[in-house]
Order: C-alpha cells, then structure tokens, then sequence
C-alpha cells in the first residue's frame, strides 16, 4: 500500500507561501506610497514657507506683516528644519535663542562654533534625503537655504512595514512549530498504538504454532527429514516472536547492551542467505571489514533495521546476480556500517523522500522500513543512518554511523 499526501502537502505550504509574500509586498508598497505623499505634502509647506520669506526680502514696502507666516506656517511644522546661508552654514550670534533651527535636539553647553559644526552636519544628512529649497531675492541672488528631514510620523511609517513583516514572520514561524510538534506527536501515538495492536494480534498464533512444533517433535522423533522441518520453522516461528517484541517495545525506552557487529549483521544475513534459494533469485551477501569492534545497541532494534537494508536491497536488485556488501570500518569513535547493492538506484530528487513515513515506490507495503530504520538509529541509538551515494542503474550504499565502546 503506497501513502501519498506529500507533494500536495507540499503544494500547499508553497502556495501559503506565496500569498505571504504577495501581502508582505502590498503592505510595504502600500505603506511607501503613503510615505511618498507624507513627503511631498511636508515640501509643500516648506515650499510655502520659503516663498513667504522670499516675498518678505524682495516686498519693498517696510509695514509688511510676517505674523501670519510665522504663526499658521512655521509654528506647525513638526520636522527638522534649518535656515542656513548660501555656503549651507548656520552662524550663531545667540545661543539662548537660535531661530534658524526647529525641531531638532543639541547640547546647549557647547560652544558656538561646535553648535555650527553639529548643524553643518544636520545639513548634510539633511541634504541626502531631501534637496533645500532656496530663498532667492530678485530670482538671481541665494539669500537663504531651507534644509529639512523627515518627521517622525514618516521615519515610523518607512520601518513600520518590515516590524510587522517581521512580527508575522515570527508569528508564523511559533505557530508551524507549534503545529508541526502535534503532528509528529499525533504521528507518534498512531504508529506505537497500531504497533502494540499488532504485537497482541501476533501473540496467540505464535504461542500456538509453537504448541504445534512441540507436537511435531515428539510425533516424528525418528526422523531426521522431519527433524530440519521443524527447525526450519522453529526458525520462523521465532522470527515472528522477534517481530512481536519489536512492535510491543515501539514507545518504549528500549534495553541498550554492548554487541559485536560482525555477530548482529551476520545472525540476520544467515537467516536471509538460507531462504534466498526459494524465491529462485541469485543474491550474495557478505559482510566484510572490522569483526571485533563493539557496539552499544539493542540487539533486536539493530537487527530489525539490517533486515529493512537487506529487503530494501533485494527490492532494488532487478539484474539475476544481485549483490549485496555490509562494511564494518571505525572512524575516530564511530563505528560505521555501509550497506551496498547492484540495484536500481535511487534518483537525486528522491533520497530526502525514501525515509518520510508512508513513502513507497513498491506497490505493496507502507513505506514505513526506512522511517523506522530512521528513528530507531536516530532517537534509540542516537547515531545516523543517511544515503552514503547512488548512481541510476549501479547502485546504492547506505551508511550508518554509531558510537565506538
């Protein structure tokens, strides 16, 4: 039975993705446009303040009434701004009342000349965001220059945008973790409730085929041919009991002794080589390198994954000599364990696929032999088990990585 959902699923967060993209760009573009005409309304006054004093310097009557000028245009203005020469320099006669300046912070305790080095700075990032506008008499000569910057209702709405892209961005990133835990978790639960089901359900027809193996013995003492039958499925009752104790001890904190690996491997790779010649398929496995380094693992657990590696292997083998290495090499404190085959391969595109839960690329089965030869190296025995290399048509090797005793 092959499980899908992946690529949907996959779909799915690529669209979500995209929609926060497209609202993320809205709302800078949308908050930049707003930003643009703050802008251009704020040059407006500063225009119409500069045209009021440019009308002041070039009116030649001397009763003319600048109040209103200074009290319905200059009074509201809530951004920086200063008056400076032609030469962009501020020169202070008074430093308790400097008029030139408005809206902007400085230290009254120093001196004049740092006061105008501190403006002409102002002025030149100033200048930068926005060109001064010039007060000119007669339209030939520069009496003044207005330099001005941004208010702080516009400075908030430029980072406004990227705070709440980054809040959502954080939202977002709590919240699929989050989820993404109960989900592994409600994972987690079905498959240790459906492998403890399993185990009770094998349980009965194992003690009774064991009954019935007893009965064979004492009946047919006399044979030897009757004999190796018996041992034979002696064998597989066994088997099945492994199979039972395995799944009855998914959930739980499995016993971790010390083995040889040579010894693990080889139990599994007997138990296979004597069943090979029955599904008239030529296949030879040998186990080759360290035979003494140790391990600690839980034997059966161990076992459970080597026998997912060899039926992983033989599904892949199409060619009629099939071919399968274990390597047992140590690393510093490592002990690695490469398994490989002459079978089909496994595409580039695949390799991250072959150990999700429910991934299968055979028609029978539940694509769960790899994920749990996963997460019982992984979280039982806290080692690694990875595709080492695979070429189309050549081959695979898988390697596995444990801790050296």
């Amino acid at each position: 039975m092959k499980m899908s959902g992946g690529p949907a699923s996959i779909n799915i967060k690529f669209t979500l993705l995209i929609i926060a993209i497209f609202i993320a760009g809205g709302t800078l573009l949308y908050t930049q446009n707003l930003v643009q005409k703050l802008q251009i309304k704020e040059r407006q006054i500063v225009q119409l303040y500069a045209r009021g004093i440019q009308y002041v310097a070039n009116t030649t009557s001397p009763d003319v009434d600048i109040t209103f000028l200074f009290e319905n245009i200059l009074k509201p203005i809530d951004f920086p701004l200063i008056n400076s020469g032609p030469d962009n320099k501020v020169t202070i006669i008074n430093k308790a009342d400097i008029k030139d300046v408005r809206n902007i912070d400085y230290d009254t305790t120093l001196s004049k000349e740092q006061l105008e080095q501190f403006f002409e700075e102002e002025i030149k990032e100033m200048d930068q965001t926005h060109k001064p506008i010039e007060v000119t008499y007669k339209n030939s000569i520069i009496l003044q220059k207005i330099h001005y910057g941004d208010s702080n209702l516009i400075i908030q709405l430029k980072y406004y945008p990227y705070l709440q892209i980054l809040i959502a961005a954080l939202f977002i990133i709590i919240g699929y973790i989050g989820f993404s835990n109960i989900k592994k978790n409600e994972q987690s639960n079905i498959w240790v409730g459906m492998a403890k089901e399993t185990a009770h359900q094998f349980g009965t027809p194992i003690s009774s085929l064991m009954g019935w193996i007893e009965m064979l013995k004492l009946s047919y003492s006399n044979s030897d041919k009757v004999l190796d039958i018996t041992d034979e499925i002696n064998n597989d009752v066994e088997k099945l009991n492994k199979i039972t104790y395995r799944f009855s001890k998914i959930g739980a904190i499995p016993e971790i002794k010390e083995h040889v690996i040579f010894d693990e491997i080889k139990k599994v790779v007997d138990y296979y080589q004597r069943r090979l010649p029955q599904t008239g398929r030529s296949v030879e496995i040998t186990i080759t390198g360290d035979k003494q380094v140790c391990a600690e693992l839980n034997s059966e657990l161990f076992e459970w994954v080597i026998e997912n590696l060899i039926k992983n292997a033989l599904d892949a083998i199409e060619s009629k000599e099939g071919k399968i290495n274990f390597l047992i090499k140590t690393l510093r404190n490592n002990v690695e364990i490469e398994v490989s085959d002459n079978g089909k391969g496994i595409e580039i595109k695949r390799r991250k696929d072959i150990f999700r839960p429910g991934y299968s690329t055979k028609r029978r089965g539940w694509g769960l032999g790899l994920s749990l030869s996963k997460r019982i190296i992984e979280t039982y025995h806290k080692g690694k088990i990875f595709v080492k290399s695979s070429v189309p048509n050549q081959g695979t090797t898988f390697k596995i990585i444990l801790k050296k005793v």
